[in-house]
């Protein structure tokens, strides 16, 4: 594709390797936050409430909303220096 960088064998391995890498992170950190939020400490039974569940449902949705935007956020702000770095200097 016209554009695009093209990338060794080793440094596809290593942009997959960071990508499960943050991608496990995000899923830790996701799990271990709404957990806190939405589980109390005390466990009084061995299945989720249908609150704890509903709790975690919108957690989840929420938490991976954000990680998109985030993502969508960070990927323009990226293109717009990609942009500034291309223009020509004036002199």
């Amino acid at each position: 594709m016209a554009g695009l960088p093209q990338f060794s064998e080793e440094q596809l391995k290593l942009v997959r390797d960071i990508e499960i890498e943050m991608m496990t992170d995000m899923f830790h950190r996701m799990t271990a936050a709404c957990h806190r939020k939405c589980i109390p400490p005390k466990y009084t039974s061995s299945e989720l409430s249908k609150g704890e569940s509903v709790c975690l449902d919108r957690c989840i949705a929420k938490y991976l909303d954000v990680q998109e935007r985030i993502g969508k956020k960070l990927q323009q702000i990226s293109l717009q220096e990609g942009k500034i770095v291309e223009q020509p200097k004036l002199s």
